[in-house]
């Protein structure tokens, strides 16, 4: 590039980014078809992300867990064995005609097992072992007391206070003490680690690293492989609004309903630190895998959980301030707004043309194009439960009346509301059918 990367604009930024991912470096496609069809797949996401029609509707599978199903497994399986998540993966990847490649869409067991994890079951673990998800466990992780710890200093919060109470096998972390009590002799910091329980741990952390390092591995060879057969990722990252990571894994929904009653100020100074914090995160993953979004998954901004007034001021501006950040360095942003965001589509649409993607689960499509269409690329809307007991016809017939409400100007790919494990296949196939027979630009 002629200019540092500093002096270039956000269009700039990201138009280099889409370079990158036009062109993957150090990928060998499996043949020429391959390569083509994947600058052809690219090309569109690149148009319909900005805004513009692109040759046809883009389609969005929301395989999730089927590719086990599928191939004759189930989540408990590939969870821990890892031979079975690349050849489940190769299946899917073979024999379903994809735009986007949308991960494994599982979690590592062993890894969850080694650090006790408090907050999820899964499947053999909580749930009963041919379970097709992981399920979140509520409570109030953070106490109402602790908001001045959290701003003071996150770091050593979430390491002596949040890791021990939702990680079983670092319970010992409690006795640890600040990093910011080293000085210049430090062998009073040191001292815990004299504690067996807390050697313990920290061999833990090593067997943790090293099945970490297998689950990347197995979770970059899916990926090349996708790659290797012409199919792209929106590769990037994964954030959270800071009410949601407050609200869902820390404070829990009963605590912060209160707290913007009962210490509303520590609760938007707490986010605004938050904000900060995944601003500096999201950014440095992106660019890690040289990436172009940053995904978002909305939880407790949906109707219902607050009104516009709280959703104004305690949900938007934070994320919003996020988005904005991103976009200043030429990332864009995917917003899964689960559940329901009728009564927020007019708060949320003051966001630049083109670097955000909505993705809907249960939201009126007609409204979310009559008011963000003309700023933000659309996507979702299309029922697990159809996915799940309805026809191939059936499915077809939905999308193509979702392709003729959204499809108009582009800006819209076709997804589900949410992810799908043990379906009819045939179902799934007859979107990318409705996409190529209704989506079609001339």
């Amino acid at each position: 590039m002629e200019k540092k990367w500093a002096e270039l604009t956000p269009d700039q930024k990201r138009e280099e980014r889409f370079k990158r991912w036009l062109s993957p470096p150090g990928v060998k496609f499996a043949s020429p078809e391959a390569e083509k069809a994947y600058k052809e797949r690219v090309t569109r996401q690149i148009k319909v992300l900005q805004v513009e029609e692109p040759d046809r509707v883009p389609v969005s599978l929301p395989a999730s867990g089927f590719p086990a199903y599928y191939a004759g497994t189930d989540m408990r399986t590939i969870m821990y064995d890892y031979d079975e998540l690349r050849r489940v993966t190769s299946k899917f990847l073979h024999d379903f005609d994809l735009d986007t490649y949308g991960g494994t869409g599982v979690v590592p067991g062993r890894v969850y097992e080694l650090i006790d994890f408090k907050q999820y079951t899964w499947p053999g673990h909580g749930l009963p072992a041919d379970a097709s998800g992981v399920q979140f466990i509520e409570d109030e992780y953070m106490m109402a007391d602790e908001y001045d710890a959290l701003i003071r200093d996150p770091s050593d919060y979430m390491t002596r206070v949040m890791m021990p109470r939702i990680f079983g096998a670092f319970e010992s972390f409690r006795k640890l003490r600040p990093a910011t009590s080293i000085v210049e002799m430090p062998t009073g910091y040191f001292t815990p680690f004299t504690r067996p329980d807390v050697r313990a741990a920290l061999r833990v952390l090593l067997d943790v690293g090293e099945e970490v390092s297998k689950w990347t591995e197995t979770i970059a060879e899916c990926q090349r492989l996708a790659l290797e057969l012409g199919v792209p990722s929106m590769t990037g990252g994964g954030a959270r609004a800071p009410f949601d990571r407050l609200g869902d894994t820390m404070r829990g929904t009963k605590g912060i309903m209160m707290d913007m009653y009962r210490q509303p100020d520590k609760l938007l100074e707490a986010m605004e630190v938050i904000a900060d914090l995944t601003i500096e995160q999201a950014i440095a993953e992106v660019n890690a895998i040289g990436g172009i979004i940053v995904s978002f998954p909305l939880h407790k901004g949906a109707d219902g959980f607050m009104s516009d007034k709280q959703f104004r001021t305690f949900y938007w501006p934070t994320l919003k301030k996020i988005v904005l950040a991103l976009i200043d360095e030429g990332i864009m942003s995917s917003l899964f707004a689960e559940g329901s965001y009728l009564t927020r589509l007019e708060i949320v649409k003051d966001i630049p043309k083109g670097w955000v993607l909505w993705r809907f689960d249960k939201t009126d499509m007609a409204k979310a194009k009559e008011i963000l269409g003309d700023t933000a690329c659309i996507s979702g809307n299309l029922p697990t439960s159809l996915l799940h007991t309805g026809t191939p016809q059936s499915v077809k017939d939905y999308c193509r009346k979702l392709i003729e409400v959204c499809g108009i100007g582009g800006g819209y790919i076709l997804a589900g509301g949410a992810g799908v494990a043990n379906v009819n296949p045939d179902n799934l196939r007859a979107i990318t059918a409705a996409a190529k027979e209704y989506g079609v630009y001339k």
